[in-house]
């Protein structure tokens, strides 16, 4: 289903240093969309409700629909590409309706790589080092969290860690926006997780070793805690969350690391409210944060110490290519974000 590039409700807005461009697209359907990967300023996959899957490859112009057959029931809350043909797509929700699927001809063939068995389990969200090499991540089942693993880009099986902290009751990540768990480099890894504790896990071996740091993001009730973590260098993450049944509510839902993760620091001015996914835009000067929820988007340009809203309209998560990148949301919305980050 082709969608039409649309010029109207186009806004702009001037941050110095950074200038921003949020572009309306037509996405073509009706779906909920939790799901985005931009590979370049012209190729992006989102993904969502009905089995929905979408790919552009003309920076938006068109959105075709590239829907997993028969998979209208899966929720598809994450999606990884790499080019404009080929991409996984992570079906969340419990027992068997967590899957893993990929394409590698845009999306005229799907392939169903894992389909999980284990009836407790919910997968929220997974993560690629290059093409071959991915981790994926379930709520934890007795105590424990479940990781599977791929190393050929084709079979997944269960991860097994030599350590990892034990889950503490009800705790678990947030299938909310595929950025519950991200990698980076060659071998770093981090996940984080909500409900009774607001916590960062982090791995330096692809998953074989954890380490774990609680953070001051809100927790406490199973709607509360860390939903979205990004990274741009050895020292820099940021995290964002808070409360989704009370998504105005602006109240220790953003910290930033300055220290690899060792310390968290609640943000001096945070997002204007619960924020689902947060990413990092790059381009000539300092790294430009942007985070998004169902009250908006905000962007930070001091390493998330203080944040600036910027639009109001709903939104689930968003993705960048350097300084191009779209945000997706309820009702098949879909914007191309487009920063210039001034020198």
């Amino acid at each position: 289903m082709a969608g039409r590039f649309v010029l109207c409700a186009l806004m702009f807005l001037v941050l110095s240093p950074v200038s921003i461009q949020l572009q309306p697209q037509n996405s073509g359907t009706d779906a909920n969309l939790r799901g985005i990967s931009t590979v370049s300023a012209s190729i992006a996959w989102a993904s969502g409700t009905k089995g929905t899957v979408l790919r552009t490859v003309d920076s938006g112009a068109h959105w075709i629909n590239v829907s997993v057959s028969s998979a209208e029931a899966l929720d598809f809350r994450d999606i990884q590409a790499f080019d404009g043909k080929s991409a996984f797509v992570l079906a969340a929700g419990p027992g068997e309706q967590s899957r893993i699927y990929k394409t590698g001809d845009g999306g005229q063939h799907w392939q169903l790589q894992f389909n999980n068995q284990e009836p407790k389990a919910f997968y929220d969200c997974f993560a690629f080092w290059d093409r071959e090499h991915g981790i994926a991540l379930s709520d934890s089942v007795d105590g424990k969290f479940l990781l599977l693993a791929t190393s050929n880009g084709r079979t997944w099986a269960a991860l097994h860690p030599r350590t990892l902290p034990a889950a503490l009751p009800n705790e678990g990540a947030f299938a909310a926006s595929g950025t519950c768990l991200i990698t980076a480099g060659k071998q770093d890894v981090w996940f984080v997780t909500g409900g009774p504790a607001a916590r960062v896990f982090h791995s330096t071996d692809r998953g074989q070793t954890w380490t774990v740091v609680s953070t001051p993001i809100l927790s406490g009730e199973p709607s509360q805690g860390i939903f979205s973590i990004a990274f741009w260098d050895s020292k820099h993450d940021v995290i964002v969350g808070g409360d989704y049944k009370n998504p105005k509510a602006a109240d220790k839902n953003a910290a930033f690391t300055t220290d690899g993760g060792k310390t968290w620091i609640l943000a001096e001015k945070p997002p204007s409210g619960y924020r689902s996914a947060v990413a990092v835009a790059f381009g000539t000067s300092s790294p430009a944060l942007v985070a998004v929820g169902i009250t908006g988007i905000d962007s930070s340009q001091d390493g998330g110490k203080t944040w600036s809203s910027m639009d109001a309209e709903e939104y689930n998560a968003l993705s960048f290519s350097q300084s191009i990148g779209w945000a997706v949301g309820p009702h098949g919305r879909i914007k191309r974000v487009v920063i210039t980050l001034q020198k």
